[in-house]
């Protein structure tokens, strides 16, 4: 003899929807409203299952967004560390090295800078001490 169809009363799909809104498996409300299959739940409360997690949501980000309007502070950072993009500023760690610094002098009047108080090279690649630059294996 084949089971009884079920025919679902709206206590049962208020039931399934409070306990799909706070995210309780399948399996638990199956049994909670006494339904042997987590199939069968899906088969006829599909609709409740679907929009209950939506309206939560949407309760709690509404109630969320009241607080925040209303001046609460950690309701505004949450809002905007979740919904903004924000994030909380952290101190440097340590770990890396600050980068170099170059210090540059000014040039003073009638000062010459490096490049014009060196020796200026000959032709023959040889500067004004007889070193050839690092050129030994040149023939000359």
């Amino acid at each position: 003899m084949p089971r009884p169809k079920l025919i679902p009363t709206e206590e049962q799909r208020q039931k399934v929807k409070l306990y799909a809104a706070v995210g309780t498996p399948h399996e638990a409300i199956a049994r909670k409203i006494g339904i042997r299959s987590p199939k069968t739940l899906r088969k006829y409360y599909r609709q409740e299952l679907d929009e209950a997690a939506i309206d939560a949501n949407a309760n709690v980000g509404g109630a969320l967004y009241n607080k925040a309007m209303g001046g609460d502070t950690n309701a505004q950072k949450f809002w905007l560390s979740c919904r903004a993009g924000w994030k909380s500023w952290q101190p440097p760690t340590g770990t890396s090295t600050p980068p170099p610094f170059i210090v540059v002098r000014e040039k003073k009047d009638g000062e010459n800078n490096d490049r014009e108080n060196k020796e200026p090279e000959n032709n023959d690649g040889k500067n004004n001490d007889g070193n050839n630059n690092g050129r030994e294996n040149e023939k000359e």
